[in-house]
């Protein structure tokens, strides 16, 4: 795909702020002052579009709310990866029908990944008439235009076409606090698992030029941010499009040239573009955090084959090797999907076992959950899910075992900690993540937040550290 396909320009970007000043027009001359609410589901890259998706209606005049009756623009924004998501939107859109009922100017769009699937959006169209935009994540950057059409036309509009997909920048953005922020480098995804829907609803990778990059991130911690992640569906792929020899270790060379008190994180990665010098770079960085989140999805060859994952185990197991060899206080997590069609109970138990043999901190676990429209939902699947669940639950008992000694070993030891918000344990007031991403309660005044303090550990369990400002 030709880079000039997907850089849109400044004269369409203009066009878009064009129409959030006529929308803010629409609603000054009725004597409004509307409220909108956008819910998300599923990633971090769902989040940070979000994020975008709150600048526009804030540009547009609309002030935010978390309640959709309140709410007279509702969005969400989809997640299309595992059926139960998909089950929890069509929930809340069958409950908007009562605040729309109550408030019949309400309007109401379906967006993100999930809009995108063209099964969808017909069922949308059918029995969902109360829903008045659907749009998919390559149309995200003319939202304000499709929104100003739904205000004039008096009508339902959908933009779920199969586009490449686009670069954007410029757009409004609204980040939900000052401590986090969310950076997205790259979109799209080429590696197309047997079992993703991803690659069909997101478009080619496509990375945003480096300097943008850059200069996004030295504002967010000029404004203050202690923690920045750079998001992207493969971020380990970064700069294949680009000229001039880009990667991502470069990248984050880069961004770590930047003075401040600050942690870089990134996610996602795909195993088979992870290299040497990616952990190099990190091994020798002063700002990225020594934590390594690498989905491994399968302990068995023949099932990564199945999923088209192009590595092998012992490729995997060599990665971690090293990586933990130049950061031997790596903090590493993983992905695993049990279950997949045709996968044996003896290579469901080759995933336990490498699980034992790399111990990771903790672990994302799934059984299979087919997408229509991949190659692994037509697959041959004669194992019940009874006999599944019982492959899920030893490997969930297997890494919180792992989980619980890990966490164990942090007794008595002083740690640094980004304190980052209340809970509502009285016992454990504050909570906050280590430099290795791991959750800790702990007590202390509220005026520690936002700030790296040092804590010391006093307990644990399979899912947290405990402990007090030092």
């Amino acid at each position: 795909m030709e880079r000039q396909q997907v850089l849109l320009t400044a004269a369409q970007m203009d066009r878009q702020r064009a129409f959030e000043q006529k929308i803010r027009e629409l609603h000054e001359a009725a004597g409004q002052s509307p409220r909108a609410m956008v819910d998300t589901f599923g990633c971090q890259q769902n989040v940070a579009d979000s994020q975008h998706i709150m600048g526009m209606l804030q540009a547009m005049g609309c002030t935010m709310t978390e309640r959709a009756e309140e709410a007279d623009v509702v969005v969400l924004n989809t997640c299309a990866i595992r059926d139960h998501a998909e089950q929890r939107v069509y929930g809340t859109l069958g409950a908007l029908t009562h605040t729309k009922k109550a408030n019949p100017r309400q309007i109401i769009c379906l967006c993100g990944c999930m809009a995108q699937r063209p099964e969808v959006a017909e069922r949308v169209r059918r029995s969902y008439r109360h829903v008045d935009l659907v749009f998919g994540p390559q149309a995200l950057w003319k939202f304000p235009e499709l929104l100003y059409e739904v205000y004039t036309r008096h009508g339902r509009v959908f933009s779920v076409e199969q586009e490449h997909g686009h670069i954007v920048e410029g757009m409004p953005v609204v980040r939900e606090g000052s401590i986090r922020a969310w950076v997205s480098i790259m979109y799209g995804c080429n590696n197309f698992c047997s079992y993703c829907i991803v690659p069909y609803v997101r478009g080619r990778e496509r990375s945003r030029d480096a300097a943008c990059i850059v200069e996004e991130v030295r504002q967010l911690v000029a404004d203050g941010y202690r923690e920045i992640t750079l998001l992207g569906q493969n971020v380990n792929s970064y700069g294949k499009d680009l000229p001039d020899g880009w990667n991502f270790a470069r990248l984050l060379q880069e961004l770590d040239t930047i003075e401040g008190d600050y942690l870089i994180r990134f996610m996602s990665s795909q195993p088979k573009d992870a290299t040497y010098e990616l952990f190099d770079t990190m091994a020798a960085s002063r700002h990225v955090a020594h934590q390594l989140h690498l989905p491994v999805q399968s302990g068995c060859d023949r099932v990564l084959r199945a999923m088209n994952r192009p590595y092998t185990r012992e490729r995997y197991l060599d990665l971690i090797t090293y990586a933990r060899k130049v950061m031997p206080d790596l903090v590493l997590t993983s992905d695993v999907i049990i279950g997949f069609p045709g996968e044996t109970e003896a290579e469901a138990m080759e995933t336990v076992e490498l699980v034992r043999q790399v111990r990771f901190d903790a672990l994302f676990t799934f059984i299979f959950s087919p997408r229509p429209g991949t190659p692994a939902a037509s697959m041959d699947d004669p194992v019940p899910r009874s006999e599944k669940q019982k492959w899920f639950d030893l490997l969930c008992q297997t890494q919180n075992e792992i989980s619980a000694q890990l966490h164990a070993q942090y007794l008595g030891q002083r740690v640094r900690v980004l304190v980052d918000g209340t809970t509502d344990d009285l016992r454990w007031p504050l909570s906050g993540r280590t430099a290795g991403g791991r959750l800790v309660h702990l007590t202390g005044d509220a005026s520690a937040i936002g700030t790296y303090r040092d804590v010391e550990i006093t307990d644990s369990n399979t899912w947290a550290l405990f402990g007090h400002l030092a």
